[in-house]
């Protein structure tokens, strides 16, 4: 499997080269186009109750599975977001992934939706991130909305829960206020930070999609009732 990734950062859109029998497995949706000898099979991933808990964690209840047939073939993939893709390689430890940068993996790329508390609160991602592990080499795409930044976590790191996009499954990480209360956390507008604890990295997004909704929510006139 070949992947390129064209038009970054602002329009990034990839492109999944696939040799005869090779696969990769999408969110409902990301497709942008395909080869003619590229075969979809859409199914709940990992059947009915996992499917049913990835669509609580904000995913899509389905997943497609592209398959090259006769030859190579490729998939154009994209994020519902104007944003940057970022393929990332797997390692042993996994990725945690906020629920709705995943794109798409290696067909044996294992997604699972965990349920945190009060430790996942992702500003508006609900209760849920989602984990992708693997027992072998592949890949798991990852998009944002703007850039994407690869920090390194040497220690300690707080980000803020609205730019997070992936972060190594080795680093220790729980969800607290930004300032020294809860008042004072709502004044400086940032809300709730995540502070990571441990060596790894962390992919940031360079824009919070909920701030700029809620931006351009402001300027749009009002509904008529």
């Amino acid at each position: 499997m070949d992947i390129q990734i064209g038009y970054r950062p602002a329009q990034a859109m990839a492109r999944v080269v696939l040799q005869n029998g090779e696969q990769i497995r999408a969110e409902s949706g990301a497709m942008v186009g395909m080869s003619t000898n590229v075969h979809i099979d859409t199914s709940a991933a990992g059947g009915i109750m996992k499917g049913l808990k990835r669509m609580f964690g904000g995913e899509s209840f389905f997943q497609n599975t592209f398959t090259a047939q006769g030859g190579p073939g490729e998939v154009l993939l994209a994020h519902s977001l104007c944003g940057d893709i970022v393929p990332l390689d797997m390692t042993p430890q996994g990725f945690f992934i906020q629920s709705s940068s995943y794109i798409a993996s290696s067909p044996w790329v294992q997604i699972d939706t965990k349920l945190g508390g009060f430790k996942s609160f992702f500003a508006g991602e609900g209760v849920f991130v989602l984990k992708a592990t693997a027992q072998q080499e592949g890949k798991v795409l990852v998009g944002a909305f703007g850039g994407i930044q690869e920090l390194q976590c040497d220690g300690s790191l707080v980000i803020d829960t609205g730019h997070l996009v992936a972060w190594d499954a080795t680093l220790q990480y729980n969800v607290g206020k930004s300032g020294s209360g809860w008042i004072a956390s709502f004044l400086s507008g940032e809300g709730l930070v995540c502070h990571f604890q441990g060596q790894g990295r962390i992919w940031i997004q360079t824009r919070n999609p909920q701030e700029y909704g809620g931006l351009v929510g402001r300027m749009l006139p009002p509904r008529e009732q």
